[in-house]
């Protein structure tokens, strides 16, 4: 399990070295033998998003190429073929929420709160916020937020199915480790396909994702883990046993 930290408490704001460091940080994930991905932050809070301390000294064209930055690395963090958890504490807002909603699955601590502070500075969700809550909320939910960059409790978050679980403050981070470390165990291919099913579903709907499938499921069938995983409930079958629990090497 490789483990990704927000490290410039107490607001974790997101600028050009965090991003430059999460870049690095990817790179150094592609060519380990990770597994999972744990997401989570020093502090008291997540992230309160971008760091804009510079922006009004900025043209349009150095804002432009500073978001697009941000973009293409936090697009790379998306698609990495690995599940990734994030752990999220206090406030997640901006930014941060954007990162966070990168993760495959959102841990959250029952004190946590959510939001789109960007209406409070008249621009928008500048790094895909709005429509990736849209893709998991709906669109009511993603018109309403953004609107009045109100705190949104996790439980409602959860409720509307923005994240996935929320625990106590205390054990946030033994929960979603424990979580990613489960994930890192198990048939680590077969995560990554799943994950490039959702992307073509969410680009072109059902028929996309239909016209990806097989492409993307069919070379599992070549994988040591299928092999291993088939054979096995092949046997547990002609045997009349129930299947045994199978150690993935993620290959």
């Amino acid at each position: 399990m490789a483990t990704l930290v927000l490290d410039n408490p107490p607001q974790n704001r997101i600028d050009q070295q965090m991003a430059t460091e999460l870049a690095q940080a990817l790179e150094t994930i592609g060519s380990s033998s990770a597994r999972a991905v744990l997401v989570r932050a020093e502090g008291p809070d997540f992230s309160f998003g971008g760091d804009i301390v510079d922006w009004p000294d900025a043209d349009v064209r150095q804002l432009r190429t500073l978001f697009e930055g941000y973009m293409q690395v936090f697009n790379q963090f998306e698609r990495l073929p690995l599940p990734v958890i994030a752990a999220v504490q206090g406030l997640c807002f901006g930014g941060g929420l954007e990162l966070a909603l990168r993760a495959d699955v959102v841990f959250a601590a029952e004190s946590a709160r959510f939001g789109h502070p960007e209406q409070t500075l008249g621009i928008v969700t500048l790094l895909g916020g709005i429509y990736r809550v849209a893709e998991r909320a709906g669109r009511a939910r993603a018109s309403e937020w953004p609107l009045t960059s109100e705190q949104v409790p996790a439980t409602v978050m959860a409720d509307a199915g923005v994240i996935n679980r929320v625990v106590a403050d205390d054990v946030l981070l033994p929960e979603a480790t424990a979580f990613a470390r489960k994930v890192a165990k198990g048939p680590t291919r077969a995560y990554a396909a799943h994950k490039a099913l959702l992307r073509a579903w969410a680009v072109g709907g059902i028929s996309a994702a239909d016209e990806a499938m097989f492409d993307i499921a069919m070379p599992l069938f070549e994988t040591d883990d299928v092999k291993t995983g088939l054979a096995s409930a092949v046997n547990a079958f002609k045997a009349g046993l129930p299947r045994p629990a199978i150690d993935f090497q993620g290959r």
